[in-house]
Formats: C-alpha cells, sequence, structure tokens
C-alpha cells in the first residue's frame, strides 16, 4: 500500500524544500529507517541529492503526466517497504501547469497520496507574519491536510521562539527549524542546483541542523497517511519484449532519465547499455536504438567535440536514434558556448547556440507524420528546460514545426515522459528491436 509519508512543500520557488527533505533523510536514516524520496514534477537535478542521501534511487510524481491515479501508482510501488517517505514539492505548494494549482501541483500529488503537507517556509526576514501566511496556505484548500511548519534560515534560538509563539496563536505546528548555516547551501548554475557529487552538504552538516526539527512530532504526522486502494500501473505489466537493445547515453554530459521509466522498460524486457559520449570510442555492440537523454553538453562540449570516433559512431548508426533536449543539441552540427563554436555529430542541420533566457514549461506535443515510433497525429506528454536555441530545418518531428525527425532520427527539445503514453512506450521497445514473446513476426 506504501509507506507512511509526508509532502514538504512551500510558498515559493527556493525556501528551503530540498534542503529539508535532505536533512530529514539523513537524520531518519541515522535512527535506522529506511527512507524513499520523490520530487513532485520534471526535476532530474533535485532528485539527486535526495538519492545520495537515502541511498535509493528517487522518483518523480508529476499528475499531469501520469493523472492521479499513476501517481498514486507510482508511490505505491516505490515506497513499499520503506519506513518512511519523503516527497519534494515543486515550487510553491498551489504552483502548477494552471493557475489553481489543479494540475502538475505539490497539492495535487499530496491530495492524490492523502499526505500531510509540512510547509517549509524561509523565516529569515520575518517574525510573527508567518503565522499569516501558515494560516493562509493551511486553510486555501480544506481538502488538504496541514502538518504543521518547518521555519528555515532561522536566526538562532530566539528567533525560533518567536515564531513558534506565532503559529502555534494560530494553531498551527511548529515543526522546528532549520539555521542560517553556509554549511547547508547547494550551488546552483543555468539549470538549477549543481549535481550531487559536484557540491552540496555533508553529512555532518545534516545531522546538526536535525537538532532543531521535532523528529518525532514529524514521523508522527507521516502515521496520518491515508491509506489508499492500490492502482495498477499505466502500462499492461504482462507485455514481455524479446531483442530490445537500448544504448542510452550516460555520463557528466548526459544523465537526465526518469528511473521509473528506465525500470519500466527493463521490466518489460529491454536490455538497458550505457555508454559515454564523452570517453568511449564506440557504441555498444548489437544496440538497436540509440538514446541521447538531456544533460549539460555545452559543459562538456570541448570533450564531446574532440571524441570524434564516437561522433563517427552516432552519425553512421544504421538503427534509431532518440535525442532529448541535451541529446538533440549534441546531434546538431555544432553548439556555440560563451563565444566558441564546438563541433558536434552533425547528424542533423544546424548549430545550438546557448542564450542567457530559458525555454521552460510543460509541452503536450503532436507527431507531424507516422515515423517507427510515432504514428501521424499521436501526443504525448512532456516538458522543456532549456536554455538553448536551435534552428530547426528539415522535416520537423512534432506538428507545430519544432523538432527534427526522419526514418532514423527523433529529437526535440522536449523531454518526453514516455509513461504518460504506453502506445508510445510499446513502440519504444519495437524501435529498439523488441517483439512481443510468443509472437511470430
Amino acid at each position: 500500500m506504501g509507506a507512511p509519508g509526508l509532502l514538504l512543500a512551500a510558498p515559493h520557488s527556493g525556501a528551503g524544500k530540498t534542503t529539508a527533505a535532505l536533512v530529514l533523510a539523513a537524520a531518519f536514516r541515522a535512527r535506522g529507517l529506511s527512507v524513499q524520496g520523490f520530487k513532485v514534477g520534471p526535476d532530474y537535478i533535485d532528485p539527486t541529492h535526495l538519492s545520495e542521501v537515502t541511498g535509493r534511487p528517487v522518483y518523480n510524481l508529476d499528475g499531469y503526466f501520469l493523472g492521479e491515479g499513476g501517481v498514486r501508482w507510482l508511490y505505491q510501488s516505490r515506497s513499499e517497504g520503506a519506513d518512511l517517505a519523503l516527497v519534494e514539492g515543486v515550487m510553491g505548494l498551489f504552483d502548477g501547469k494552471d493557475p489553481l494549482g489543479k494540475e502538475g501541483s505539490a497539492a495535487q500529488v499530496a491530495k492524490a497520496l492523502g499526505l500531510p503537507v509540512v510547509l517549509v517556509v524561509d523565516a529569515g526576514a520575518m517574525a510573527g507574519s508567518i503565522a499569516a501566511l501558515a494560516r493562509g496556505f493551511r486553510d486555501h484548500d480544506p481538502d488538504l491536510a496541514f502538518a504543521g511548519v518547518i521555519a528555515n534560515r532561522v536566526a538562532g534560538p530566539g528567533h525560533a521562539e518567536v515564531l513558534r509563539a506565532a503559529l502555534l496563536a494560530a494553531g498551527i505546528p511548529f515543526l522546528g527549524y532549520l539555521p542560517k548555516d553556509p554549511g547547508l547551501h547547494i550551488p546552483e548554475r543555468h539549470l538549477g542546483l549543481v549535481l550531487a557529487g559536484e557540491a552540496g552538504p555533508s553529512e555532518e552538516a545534516l545531522l546538526k541542523a536535525a537538532a532543531t526539527l521535532d523528529l518525532e512530532g514529524l514521523f508522527a504526522a507521516a502515521q496520518g497517511a491515508r491509506t489508499l486502494p492500490l492502482v495498477p500501473p499505466p502500462y499492461d505489466p504482462e507485455r514481455r519484449y524479446e531483442g530490445a537493445r537500448i544504448a542510452y547515453a550516460r555520463d557528466a554530459a548526459f544523465r537526465f532519465y526518469y528511473p521509473e521509466v528506465l525500470e519500466t522498460l527493463s521490466a518489460l524486457g529491454a536490455e538497458l547499455i550505457p555508454f559515454s559520449p564523452v570517453s568511449d570510442a564506440r557504441l555498444p555492440e548489437g544496440a538497436r536504438l540509440v538514446w541521447l537523454g538531456g544533460g549539460y553538453p555545452e559543459l562538456l562540449a570541448p570533450a564531446l567535440s574532440e571524441n570524434r570516433a564516437m561522433r563517427r559512431a552516432i552519425r553512421d548508426f544504421p538503427g534509431l536514434i532518440f535525442a532529448e533536449c541535451g541529446g538533440y543539441m549534441y546531434l546538431a552540427e555544432g553548439v556555440v558556448y560563451e563565444g566558441r563554436r564546438y563541433s558536434m555529430v552533425g547528424r542533423i542541420p544546424g548549430e545550438a547556440r546557448v542564450e542567457p533566457r530559458p525555454v521552460l514549461g510543460y509541452r503536450e506535443v503532436e507527431a507531424r507524420a507516422a515515423t517507427p515510433l510515432f504514428p501521424a497525429g499521436e501526443r504525448i506528454r512532456g516538458h522543456e528546460f532549456h536554455y538553448a536555441r536551435m534552428a530547426e530545418a528539415g522535416p520537423p518531428l512534432w506538428a507545430d514545426g519544432t523538432g527534427y525527425g526522419d526514418d532514423r532520427v527523433h529529437a526535440s527539445f522536449v523531454h518526453l515522459y514516455l509513461l504518460s503514453n504506453p502506445t508510445v512506450l510499446y513502440r519504444f521497445l519495437e524501435g529498439s528491436g523488441g517483439r512481443l514473446a510468443g509472437s511470430a513476426g
């Protein structure tokens, strides 16, 4: 049925949800509990930090991609057997695809899962006003279970006592605070936080910060999560494919993949073989589909450009190539970053230029014409978050004229969520050489 859990939300981005999730995960693990992490929304970066602390893969819970039933299935299937689940929200509690936060928001996920909400408030420049803010979030949607508040960036015990008194007078539980501490800082760059392993709080700093949290109260609140009926997966788990071999780029330049999608492909029979466009000279033998996910090709552009053997191998690959965002940039003739141009694969025309302003948001794309992966008119959901621009030429992949598509290449800036459309998921397996077990063809 899934583990008891909490959803950590905030009034806005940057309030400290990630920090609070890391501190709680470290503290409960230090007490001998197994902690399963989740992240609301299409985020590849924050989950790396929570995964490093919990020692487990972190999964994305997105109501826009999966609907409430799919979100429930993913939470139940991946948290089963854990002592506690921690779900990090996205942006503000009611921020999502629509102005009311009904779709794609942390509030949608909390209600779908019956999880109590802990509001993480940046109280660094706040005193009694924290009560008014928290009361507004508590009362905005009466269908949400509101567990209480964690105050972040608190100056010390005196400041914390003011915040506690204001919240308790408003009938809102004060679940502790996190201090102002440079040791808890996670640096950022143009796509958000840096990835885990590059920089971040030490275990010592996380456990020190946990000393001012009400861990007993938080764990007790998690036990109040509603028990919900089991939900089946959004795909047919009885389907099995034989012979599907997928080579997927995984290194410092390309690492943005949803773990639940990789696990589903594997469960349906695919052999997933990682390779490095930065350092490998050739593609894995026997691969029928090459998947170039997102990442930071601009940061590794010199190494990618210098690896001519891999560039040739991908350009000449006879099977299907599926490229998303960073992978799309790598397939182009070149990447221009910080005033320098680096030659890339050259499988598709044009070059990618990294610019100061981002493009981001949910997308629902429609296939322009029939291809090995998409019937004409097929729709699938995904998202974009990138700073690059491409002068797109050649046959467009999507009906809106973006991307690049031919009989061998499917490439665009959109990160597709394959579980949002099982038809495309099955075609992905077929395009990688798979055939249904027991079929004659």
